[in-house]
């Protein structure tokens, strides 16, 4: 019954991540003009239509629509999403880049929120002493992992004091609505010690609205991160996200748009299937 349950989810993933990339590829040709003539417009001055037949070219939209999409989606098949229009680097390369330090950013500030928000839902209080960290910057993981993680605290504690306030708040609601139902009565009448009642009973029945709200909240701040990127000078796909449209560097737009939905597919998915896992009863509805 799981893997039937599994399978149905990851086919209409699929069917998700293929709508994704059909509306990213039509958004091309519903926007007004000439994309190629927008791309190079500036300032209001009509571009050089030989500079604009030439970037039609470059990029296929001298192409019938049809062939257009097929060596689009044939592309993305082989790992392809093009290359950039200001140094014609790979768009998927550079994506590759700078997608794990967003992805390692958010995952980070999702863990302190959850160690934060959870034990403070169900009542269990604690403290934690601060320490003085360095204001920003990057160090790759490779090369010194102790100055990396701690580089990464900053910015990863700044996005969670907001995520842990909304895990806490769930968490609290979920529990204490838990708790009041019949089978936690007759766990109590049954002698059992309220610690095994909350860890076995309350904790696990409680998880699946926490576990929508952080998933929610992590897949805004896939695309949301940009001002703690910057402030923090971490060189995640969010900052990279806002320099691509301000150079008007359409393949790579496109790129990281195509990455970010696709990734919050995914996200869902594996909520999906942290329900059946968290609650049976989810798999045979």
């Amino acid at each position: 019954m799981m893997l039937r349950y599994a399978l149905a989810r990851i086919a209409v993933a699929l069917a998700l991540i293929w709508a994704v990339v059909t509306i990213v590829f039509l958004v091309i040709h519903v926007v007004p003009g000439d994309p190629a003539e927008l791309l190079l417009a500036q300032g209001g001055v009509a571009p050089d239509p030989a500079a604009v037949a030439e970037l039609r070219e470059k990029l296929g939209l001298d192409q019938p629509i049809l062939t257009q999409y097929l060596a689009y989606v044939c592309g993305l098949l082989r790992g392809d999403l093009g290359s950039s229009l200001l140094d014609d680097h790979s768009v998927a390369e550079e994506i590759a880049l700078h997608l794990p330090r967003t992805l390692e950013l958010i995952l980070a500030a999702g863990l302190i929120a959850t160690m934060l928000g959870l034990p403070l839902g169900t009542v269990l209080v604690f403290a934690q002493k601060l320490r003085l960290v360095p204001a920003g910057g990057f160090v790759p993981f490779t090369r010194d992992p102790a100055q990396h993680l701690l580089l990464l605290l900053m910015p990863a504690a700044t996005i969670a004091v907001g995520l842990g306030a909304v895990v806490f708040r769930m968490t609290r609601t979920s529990v204490l609505e838990v708790l009041r139902r019949d089978y936690v009565r007759t766990a109590h009448a049954k002698g059992l010690s309220a610690r095994r009642i909350v860890m076995h009973h309350v904790i696990r029945n409680a998880l699946i609205p926490v576990v929508t709200v952080l998933a929610l909240h992590m897949g805004s701040l896939l695309g949301g991160t940009v001002l703690v990127e910057f402030v923090f000078n971490w060189p995640g796909l969010s900052g990279d996200l806002v320099r691509a449209v301000e150079q008007r560097d359409y393949p790579e737009v496109v790129g990281i748009v195509l990455v970010i939905s696709v990734v919050l597919v995914i996200i869902n998915l594996v909520v999906d299937l942290l329900y059946a896992v968290i609650d049976p009863r989810v798999r045979h509805g």
